[in-house]
């Protein structure tokens, strides 16, 4: 067997989901640096709204074709070929996936240039009442939206990285999107230009960074090929079927988001308040449940395939325990911290201190579901690794359903904020149903040792909440500055401390019991 056939070797979960968690921080902590610019030039006018809406269309169909959908069609897949038949014919998959792949994502994008004023007036119906802003809003979505397909080709050579246990080059990639729109916003106030022209082209020029960045890494890993004419091969149409009911179940966040918006754009400044709102909760929702996500599926999927049942059960129990040992205290801290953070990072130049209010109400409803997310977020393998999107599905659209309902019904009274309630509420629900559907089909149960450990862990959070409050009315923070960024580092250093060395004492978090579980 030559060294192209041997199947790659097989990364440990933590350590996988600390490359891709880590990676994601730096992603996270550069995408504030852009937000940051962003509410300085934008604030939250009419041209963020715009901005947001141009932004979000292409995105989310980047979460349902690319990230979400397909790669959890794919790797499964892909891992398969790799274990029965060896790497170079998994490569040759690959390329028939890609090319049929790459001409549906063209098709798509080009009939969204011609029904582009009926997808923005989808997610944007408020905007319908102000003829020039629904205008511009089109205009501006209709450049951006190329950006799908960059991305989408990005998201098979990410699979690809992935499923072989190379997991750098795409984790990092998403730097390069808030480095150049930073340089591009910087070299709108250079050259006095409007911002939302540079910002709206520097995302089409990232798309392309992004892409060549994740090629070079899959040529260097000797994984690369050439795009053929495309056929629907009975191995391509086992992606596609799969991957179908994949795009709603693995995109339920953003649809919730997007229906929030669309809602949302009936008051004036909401649409701006929900995205820096979502995006303070997205840095431990990306850190911890994307990493654990991308890094799951590809163990699942190999030790499904070599039939450990066992080692993929063990799999899933520490992935549980990883999410609720980051999230709660994340979630926690962020509910009681949302007013100074949202301050410190966003409030100066268009971005006022109502603005900071409203950012703060919205971002502490969202921490409600935090858990809850990131919980689906690793969960969700264990049903694409057994090439099941459809159960995900079901339970992620009653989750929608769900949020629609609530928000219109609680918006006329709450305003945005009950978006965020009702997209925190769907979270619980469509978790709830998981479980319910992982226990009658014997895919994963909570046993006795977990249960201790989250009970504990969520005691320690409550440990930690009461410490931060106290240290709050006993310590008043700073107005704003040096000092009330002190402040909230403090804060969060000591509201850290508390909550491991509560979850350490309750047994919460048992290095023995993660090292035995690493270990199988």
């Amino acid at each position: 067997m030559s060294a192209s056939d041997k199947p790659a070797p097989r990364p440990r979960l933590l350590s996988t989901a600390l490359i891709v968690g880590l990676s994601t921080m730096a992603s996270r902590i550069t995408g504030f640096g852009r937000d940051i610019f962003l509410a300085a030039l934008l604030g939250s006018g009419p041209f963020s709204e715009i901005f947001v809406i141009a932004f979000r269309l292409p995105n989310l169909f980047r979460r349902l074709f690319a990230e979400g959908a397909f790669s959890a069609a794919f790797v499964p897949l892909f891992s398969q070929q790799i274990e029965k038949n060896g790497t170079p014919a998994a490569i040759q998959f690959a390329a028939r996936v890609g090319s049929v792949l790459l001409t549906a994502v063209i098709a798509f994008t080009l009939l969204a240039q011609i029904f582009m004023p009926g997808l923005v007036m989808a997610i944007a119906q408020g905007m319908v009442g102000a003829p020039e802003k629904f205008d511009l809003a089109v205009y501006y979505a209709r450049i951006s939206f190329p950006y799908l397909i960059f991305m989408s080709l990005m998201a098979l050579f990410a699979a690809m990285l992935n499923a072989t246990g190379r997991f750098f080059a795409a984790a990092f990639a998403p730097l390069l999107l808030n480095i150049l729109l930073i340089l591009a916003m910087a070299m709108a106030v250079v050259f006095q230009g409007l911002a939302i022209d540079y910002i709206i082209w520097g995302i089409v020029v990232s798309g392309f960074a992004q892409l060549a960045f994740v090629v070079i890494a899959v040529w260097r890993a000797g994984l690369g090929f050439r795009l053929t004419w495309p056929r629907w091969t009975a191995d391509v149409k086992a992606v596609f079927v799969l991957a179908v009911p994949g795009m709603l179940a693995a995109g339920i966040g953003q649809i919730n988001l997007l229906v929030g918006t669309s809602i949302a754009t009936a008051q004036i400044g909401a649409v701006a308040w929900l995205y820096y709102a979502d995006r303070l909760y997205q840095l431990p929702m990306g850190v911890v449940g994307v990493a654990l996500s991308v890094a799951l599926l590809p163990d699942l999927s190999r030790r499904l395939a070599a039939g450990d049942t066992k080692g993929a059960h063990d799999s899933q129990n520490l992935a549980v325990l990883a999410a609720m040992g980051l999230t709660l205290p994340a979630a926690a801290g962020l509910w009681v911290l949302a007013a100074p953070i949202v301050g410190i990072l966003f409030e100066r130049g268009a971005f006022s201190a109502a603005d900071t209010v409203a950012t703060a109400r919205a971002a502490q409803a969202f921490c409600l579901g935090l858990p809850a997310f990131v919980l689906v977020k690793a969960l969700q393998p264990s049903f694409f690794a057994r090439q099941n999107t459809r159960a995900p599905l079901i339970d992620g659209a009653i989750g929608v359903a769900v949020n629609i309902a609530v928000s219109l019904t609680l918006f006329p009274i709450y305003g945005h904020v009950a978006i965020a309630y009702a997209t925190s509420l769907a979270g619980w629900v469509t978790l709830l149903l998981m479980l319910l559907r992982m226990a009658r089909q014997s895919i994963w149960t909570i046993g006795f040792d977990v249960a201790r450990m989250a009970a504990a862990q969520l005691a320690a959070t409550a440990l930690m909440v009461a410490a931060l409050m106290w240290a709050g009315q006993a310590m008043a923070p700073p107005v704003s500055g040096l000092g009330l960024g002190l402040w909230v580092a403090a804060m969060v250093i000591g509201g850290g401390a508390v909550f491991f060395a509560a979850a350490w004492l309750l047994g919460g978090i048992n290095k023995h019991h993660l090292h035995r579980l690493r270990r199988r």
